[in-house]
């Protein structure tokens, strides 16, 4: 398995740390010592079994989908020895695994807040309202990174990404701005790396209040690098420390999460603010599409799985909109109703009935000429002469 993540050239760093992280902690101390061909589908689902059973560093259990992936990371070894001729099958494939469900995020409503607020227990993935968002940006219209909070907020750009821009990628006269870069992180080291896939290398549209906020950015840091003179170090970045060198992007984590607590907002994750812009995009009428492209995602599905089911908008409109088709068939419906009661009914005899059948059915005119079909059948002598024909 070492030699494989040796052969592992054409993949991101932060997947090979991944993969090295899977090989060395997880799957060399329980199957290191087994040979590649004696490997057995039990031996894994035992191995799977105990790691479903431990606990992480921090002391949580470990999620499904972790032990998803630790398997893919198997299977993928496992591939690669069969292409190689070493083995003819893999193990890991034949391995029941629980379902890695992915969290879906909920909104902080009145009741979920007065929950947490009582017992600390917060969602795995939470947005804000509208309301509460625009609460948290006036809040923070005076702190050195609003430009920032207000782009991802609003574009539901990656931490990375955000970190990673630089001002030549952003075309304010044109309003738009190209994601073609991001700083990311393996452990603590910083790393700049192309987009997290092909998906992910994309325009992003802006509105005139965005322009509005990015050239107040870039004046003030104008001012900021006629101020240090020499000791500025001029970098591109549009996110900057006062000396024009890039943040670490752990900092935006941490004031971020500094921030919410100072301002009594219940808690969200930055990447959940990236969670809340597509909702809020869905919710004032942008298309699955549109939201796909805006995010970088590859499929739309994943799009629509995660990302615009949090706030309930479009669901109450079209909620709405079913209620309404059915009142308004209901109220047709009534209205249609009392319109044959007001209209005046002619009392119609028997044999006016009976001559309307006959003549919706020309075999029986004669019949009904003959008063074989009148109301004589209602007398006894009528009604013999039907019984004798």
């Amino acid at each position: 398995m070492r030699y494989w993540l040796t052969t592992r050239t054409s993949i991101r760093a932060t997947t090979l740390r991944t993969y090295t992280h899977h090989v060395e902690t997880h799957l060399i101390p329980a199957i290191g010592q087994v040979r590649l061909a004696d490997l057995t589908s039990r031996q894994v689902t035992a191995m799977f079994a105990e790691l479903a059973a431990g606990t992480t560093p921090a002391g949580r259990p470990r999620t499904a989908a972790t032990l998803q992936r630790i398997r893919a990371t198997l299977r993928a070894a496992y591939n690669a020895a069969i292409r190689d001729g070493m083995v003819v099958d893999n193990p890991a494939r034949r391995v029941e695994m629980p379902l890695a469900r992915r969290p879906h995020a909920v909104v902080w409503t009145d009741a979920r807040i007065s929950q947490w607020q009582q017992d600390g227990e917060r969602p795995a993935v939470a947005v804000w309202t509208a309301v509460q968002l625009t609460e948290f940006l006036d809040f923070v219209a005076d702190d050195p990174l609003y430009p920032l909070w207000w782009l991802v907020a609003l574009r539901g750009l990656r931490r990375g990404e955000v970190a990673g821009v630089r001002w030549q990628d952003i075309d304010l006269d044109r309003r738009q701005l190209t994601i073609v870069s991001q700083r990311t992180t393996i452990g603590y080291d910083v790393i700049e790396c192309p987009p997290k896939s092909s998906a992910s290398h994309r325009t992003i549209a802006l509105d005139r209040r965005t322009v509005d906020v990015l050239q107040a950015h870039r004046t003030r840091q104008a001012r900021r690098y006629a101020r240090c003179g020499q000791a500025w170090r001029e970098t591109g970045y549009v996110f900057t420390r006062p000396d024009g060198r890039p943040y670490h992007p752990n900092y935006f984590t941490h004031r971020f999460q500094y921030l919410i607590k100072r301002y009594g907002l219940p808690p969200v994750r930055l990447h959940d603010l990236r969670h809340g812009a597509a909702s809020l995009a869905h919710a004032a009428g942008a298309d699955l599409k549109t939201i796909q492209d805006q995010l970088g995602h590859a499929s739309v599905v994943l799009t629509a799985d995660t990302y615009t089911t949090v706030l309930p908008a479009a669901q109450h409109k079209a909620a709405e909109a079913t209620a309404r088709l059915i009142l308004t068939t209901a109220r047709g419906a009534r209205d249609k109703i009392r319109r044959n009661n007001r209209r005046p009914h002619a009392r119609t005899t028997t044999a006016e009935v009976h001559h309307g059948y006959a003549s919706k059915h020309p075999r029986n005119t004669e019949k009904a000429r003959s008063g074989r079909w009148s109301n004589q059948a209602g007398t006894r002598e009528g009604q013999a002469k039907v019984n004798n024909n």
